[in-house]
C-alpha cells in the first residue's frame, strides 16, 4: 500500500476540496481494469485529487475496491461517502503541487 501519512486535519481539508469536484472516473461491476488504472494515474498526475463514483456496488465491495485502488494506484483515500470516494497523491515536485493540504 502507498504510504502517505495524512493527519486528520489534512484529510478534512481534502474532503472539503473534494466536495466541489465532480466524479471524473466511474467504476462498476467490471472492477479494476488496466485502462481504469492508467486513467487514474493520468488524472492523479494532472490534478492530484480525484473523485471516483462506484456504480452498482455494495458497501463491502466499495471498501475492498478502495483498498485495491489505493494499493494499485499508489495513492491514498482521504474519504469515502456513499458511492463516491476521493483519492489523493501529491506531485513529487513541491513546486508543481496543485492541492494544498494545509501542512
Amino acid at each position: 500500500m502507498y504510504e502517505l501519512p495524512l493527519t486528520g486535519r489534512q484529510k478534512t481539508r481534502l474532503r472539503g476540496l473534494g466536495q466541489k469536484l465532480s466524479p471524473s472516473l466511474k467504476i462498476g461491476k467490471a472492477g479494476l481494469t488496466p485502462a481504469f488504472l492508467l486513467e487514474l494515474q493520468r488524472q492523479l498526475n494532472a490534478a492530484e485529487l480525484v473523485k471516483l463514483r462506484f456504480l452498482g456496488l455494495d458497501r463491502d465491495e466499495i471498501a475492498t475496491l478502495c483498498e485495491e485502488i489505493a494499493r494499485e494506484g499508489r495513492c491514498v483515500s482521504p474519504g469515502t461517502m456513499g458511492h463516491t470516494a476521493l483519492f489523493y497523491r501529491p506531485n513529487s515536485d513541491p513546486a508543481l503541487r496543485r492541492v494544498q493540504t494545509g501542512d
